[in-house]
């Protein structure tokens, strides 16, 4: 069976929200490949004392643009994102950008604990058979361009 791959991100004021909600979820998690950016990634490893958590940059200093390459790399196949819809970010177009990339990629997002909660009960996430679909950007990779 293919192991699915998890990205967990969060803005300070949802980090507490996010560990929390994986600690309750540790028994789905374990099969699970996880990915997190900077601070997320370390409180992770600690309450969960996982050392396979693959913990990137923070994500103002690239660790958003480090999940978003591994989705268009075919790395990731779910991204939770606990983002803070009440504090604006320095990092806004990167958080962008990353979203972005999710929805280009078809990979499943959650931006909240009820969707999240969703998505990791989803009898999709346990089936070896189901992927989502991927994109065909060949018409886009092979278009003309003018001189």
């Amino acid at each position: 069976m293919a192991v699915k791959s998890v990205a967990l991100v969060a803005h300070d004021n949802k980090k507490k929200e996010l560990v929390d909600w994986v600690a309750e979820n540790r028994t789905r998690f374990a099969p699970l490949a996880l990915y997190a950016t900077g601070t997320t990634g370390r409180l992770l490893r600690e309450n969960l004392q996982r050392d396979d958590i693959q913990c990137l940059l923070s994500g103002p200093l690239g660790g958003d643009q480090q999940i978003g390459a591994k989705i268009a790399e075919g790395e990731i196949d779910l991204l939770v994102f606990f983002w803070d819809p009440l504090e604006p970010q320095p990092h806004d177009p990167d958080i962008k950008a990353l979203l972005r990339i999710a929805a280009l990629w078809n990979i499943p997002v959650a931006c909240n604990r009820a969707t999240a909660e969703f998505i990791l009960t989803s009898a999709y996430m346990t089936d070896d058979q189901h992927h989502p679909k991927k994109p065909d950007f060949s018409d886009y990779t092979g278009r003309k361009v003018s001189d």
